[in-house]
């Protein structure tokens, strides 16, 4: 199917209403030309498209500059459907409910840690659980899983990983209320019952960063960071616990569809109505993962922090890491926008896609209200990160949501084929970058060409106006699943 992408700017793109047959608004990509090639070449356009038929969507079905081919929709998908009249999508959030990242950081400088930077990595490498279907050292009873699944990064707090200020910054404090463990299933909580503290596999990763540069020195004020400063970047999600709820509710919204009388270009946008049992039973159950997700980031901050203070052997004051903020990258809430001209509550469904709210919106710290949210960008392992804030502009064009990092623009097959002889390994340890990764083939699925250049995305979306710069980061020490 050939997909038609009308130029609007030069960082905005649109897909006309009947590009796919039943398109209920147009779709609207992020992009600059480099950008918009690739994009055209991968699919991930028909997505978009197909995201527009989605019943109650509104305004158009957009994508950032950092999409790419996913389960039905993008990744770097953003929809917006009314409660009224619309749904919600399993396919619309992803599998890894609530992957997100969380930025830490400390007191300390690059040239404090350069003597222990191998032995650090080497130790949180063997410490923290990494790779697929790896397992913590917390051991979670049936009774503890409900209540990690209902309470969040706070029953973390409470186990001794970090402290009761860090739920000031985390998107939502940390947990979505109104989660229901009756309404996931016993398989779900088999396979998350040994996965809290862990890192998971694939583009997951905690990383050892330096800030290189600050584009705003008052935003950057105001998180604390620094040219040289030390920081901490965690990415991981709900692990095994998230991919099951999603994939029994896909099965149920499967078998629901027809009865609704939902018809759709797609299977996997699978869908029911916001206000119908099989939507509220998968609602109560998402917010159940997010809460597991934003535990297990906050237990491996706790980790990562005991792991750093006895290699480096220096006391927490000296140390003085603290928390930036948490975002979560696939999730559906319910937030108000204005619709033309009108305020709406909107299930806004953000795959692949970073919460973005501008400064004096209610749902943030009082230390940001000034600045507005911290955005956090990962790049590849052997590029730099981004920290934006979020804008009003945001706010008016993408339902306060931009980019969540680089994207991937080769298959993980297609970068083990290109990686074949090298040593990646040795290539970013010639570059600085000291890595730690289960198995080799790992290493090559996720080179630095398998992504986009994170600079190009971030640029695109600070020259939209949805998302602004603040600091660019680089990595100095990884480790990986």
């Amino acid at each position: 199917m050939v997909i038609e992408f009308k130029q609007l700017d030069e960082y905005r793109w649109e897909i006309p209403k009947g590009n796919v047959e039943g398109m209920r608004v147009p779709g609207k990509i992020f992009a600059d030309k480099k950008l918009i090639e690739a994009i055209k070449k991968d699919n991930s356009g028909i997505q978009v498209a197909n995201g527009a038929t989605l019943p109650g969507i509104v305004k158009a079905s957009m994508a950032m500059p950092d999409i790419h081919f996913g389960y039905g929709l993008p990744i770097g998908g953003v929809v917006a459907t009314s409660l009224s009249d619309g749904i919600v999508s399993p396919g619309g959030t992803g599998y890894d409910i609530n992957c997100g990242v969380r930025l830490l950081r400390s007191n300390l400088y690059e040239k404090d840690i350069t003597k222990w930077l191998k032995p650090l990595v080497q130790n949180l490498f063997y410490k923290i659980p990494t790779g697929i279907g790896s397992r913590g050292k917390i051991h979670l009873s049936p009774r503890d899983e409900e209540r990690v699944s209902v309470k969040g990064a706070e029953w973390a707090v409470k186990q001794g990983y970090g402290e009761e200020e860090n739920l000031d910054f985390i998107e939502a404090s940390g947990c979505l209320k109104g989660a229901n463990p009756e309404k996931v299933s016993r398989r779900a909580f088999e396979r998350g019952q040994k996965q809290i503290g862990t890192l998971g596999s694939g583009n997951h990763f905690l990383e050892i960063q330096v800030v290189e540069e600050i584009f705003d020195r008052e935003a950057a004020v105001a998180m604390g960071l620094e040219e040289n400063q030390v920081t901490v970047m965690i990415h991981t999600g709900s692990r095994g616990f998230g991919h099951q709820i999603c994939t029994d509710y896909l099965e149920v919204m499967n078998k629901a569809i027809h009865r609704y009388g939902i018809k759709l270009p797609d299977r996997q946008l699978a869908c029911v109505p916001f206000y119908s049992k099989e939507g509220e039973d998968y609602l109560a159950a998402m917010k159940a993962a997010a809460n597991f997700a934003w535990a297990n980031r906050q237990c491996l901050m706790g980790m990562a922090v005991q792991i750093f203070l006895e290699t480096l052997k220096i006391n927490p004051k000296d140390l003085g890491i603290s928390l930036v903020y948490d975002v979560a990258h696939n999730i559906i809430k319910v937030e108000e926008h204005t619709v033309e001209g009108k305020k709406m509550k909107l299930a806004v469904h953000r795959k692949g896609a970073t919460r973005a709210f501008p400064p004096g919106h209610e749902e943030l710290p009082e230390a940001y209200k000034k600045i507005g949210q911290p955005v956090i960008i990962p790049g590849d392992m052997g590029r730099n990160s981004y920290v934006l804030v979020g804008t009003e502009k945001a706010m008016e064009e993408s339902f306060g949501s931009t980019c969540h990092g680089a994207g991937r623009c080769l298959s993980r097959h297609a970068a083990k084929k290109k990686a074949k002889g090298r040593a990646i390994e040795r290539e970013l340890e010639d570059k600085g970058i000291f890595v730690k990764a289960t198995g080799r083939a790992t290493l090559k699925e996720e080179m630095p060409e398998a992504y986009k250049d994170v600079t190009e995305v971030v640029n695109v979306v600070h020259h939209a106006g949805i998302s602004k710069k603040v600091a660019k980061l680089k990595p100095i020490g990884v480790i990986k699943g």
